[in-house]
């Protein structure tokens, strides 16, 4: 059971590992959603997640005798950090099977914790059914990443400390994926105040507990299709499973495309480095149907591989219309290129990529294609630019620019 008891011990225990994740006041989306919001920085987390809590925690109440015959676990990453992290800490063996798809950097960190890391399955649901087998071949001790109530009640550690630092919160946002911090979170924030509602965030790609608490029992998803990897879940806990029933007041869904605007606002706003999983509940604050009240955004991870980043930032570019690509007919003679970009030139548009295609028309002198991608200051600039091209009887055709190198 999940007891005020409990969760008293796993705060008192987590504190010996984890930072002091301050609440930030955020003005920008503060603005955006009519509220006060406030985020909750586990993304700057040791190991880069809020994952370490439940991990130590879970540890921590383990025996000898099942610390000495070694751990492992499964995940997307970030719980495999915590436990490695948990596991170094207690000087035993950590075994995780993660994702073929999980990012180098959730890896590779992974490993410089002295874990032995391996790759297993397109999806956590795959990872975890291989880590039970190992498990239960070598007797191993398993670690839950979420289905575990003493895990649950390490992730809720951060409610305690939410409540402490604004007291008077109305509102808690938390990210699910299979449902431990979620859990966690609610419950301990409805023993502390019952009047505090708590809104869980999934990705639309895979919205397992949605779907689950909708038909009333765990439900498996067919798939999943999500950029936000640690949220990639098809099956909810069904341990924990009832306190979500019972204290997870709300779910929103948030598409993949929110969360790549979610990226950039967060990046240039407050400067904080924020992954897709984590930014759900920063998507969702535009979706509160309410205003005037405080409300806590758990950021709840922000590990993110270099390529994850470089990806996310051009397609937040593209979707805020600071990148474009259109396509413009001329005649293949001389100085029409010079005319376009000097038309470009003057209205302050920035080409980045050129292509040529002479073979769109049979007659090439009189029209060949132009395809140029550009930035823009935004989608005002833009439609300035494709408006002026016209006028100039360029006629322009926007593209969806899928990549700009």
């Amino acid at each position: 059971m999940l007891t005020m008891e409990k969760f008293e011990e796993a705060y008192n225990t987590v504190q010996k590992v984890v930072h002091q994740t301050k609440l930030v006041y955020s003005d920008f989306f503060s603005e955006q959603s009519g509220n006060k919001v406030y985020f909750k920085p586990e993304n700057l987390q040791v190991t880069g997640a809020y994952k370490i809590r439940g991990a130590y925690y879970k540890i921590s109440t383990l025996t000898e005798e099942e610390r000495n015959r070694g751990l492992i676990t499964a995940s997307a990453g970030n719980h495999a950090q915590g436990v490695a992290f948990a596991a170094k800490a207690y000087g035993v063996k950590a075994t995780i099977v993660m994702p073929t798809t999980t990012p180098l950097i959730k890896v590779n960190r992974t490993k410089s914790y002295g874990a032995e890391v391996i790759l297993y399955g397109d999806v956590y649901d795959e990872s975890c059914q291989y880590a039970l087998e190992m498990a239960e071949d070598k007797g191993l001790t398993f670690i839950h990443p979420f289905d575990d109530l003493d895990v649950a009640c390490g992730q809720g550690s951060i409610a305690m400390e939410i409540i402490k630092e604004l007291p008077t919160v109305d509102y808690i946002l938390v990210p699910i994926g299979g449902g431990g911090l979620a859990t966690g979170v609610s419950t301990l924030a409805k023993m502390l105040n019952p009047h505090i509602k708590v809104i869980g965030v999934e990705p639309a790609g895979a919205a397992c507990m949605k779907e689950s608490l909708k038909n009333g029992k765990v439900t498996t998803l067919p798939m999943v299709d999500t950029i936000a990897d640690g949220t990639a879940v098809k099956t909810p806990g069904s341990n924990i499973f009832p306190y979500i029933q019972e204290n997870i007041d709300e779910i929103i869904t948030v598409e993949d495309s929110e969360l790549i605007v979610a990226f950039l606002d967060m990046l240039e706003n407050h400067k904080m480095l924020v992954e897709n999983s984590g930014l759900l509940t920063a998507a969702a604050v535009k979706h509160l149907p309410f205003k005037d009240k405080k409300v806590v955004s758990i950021l709840s991870g922000g590990n993110m591989d270099v390529i994850t980043f470089a990806s996310v930032v051009q397609h937040g570019l593209i979707a805020r219309s600071r990148i474009f690509t259109v396509s413009v007919l001329l005649p293949d003679k001389p100085g029409e290129l010079m005319n376009v970009s000097s038309i470009i030139a003057e209205l302050q548009g920035n080409i980045i990529k050129l292509e040529h295609n002479q073979f769109v028309n049979l007659n090439r002198n009189a029209a060949v294609e132009l395809i140029i991608t550009m930035e823009a200051f935004g989608p005002e600039h833009k439609e300035q630019i494709i408006h002026v091209l016209a006028e100039k009887g360029y006629r322009p055709m926007e593209k969806n620019p899928k990549s700009i190198y």
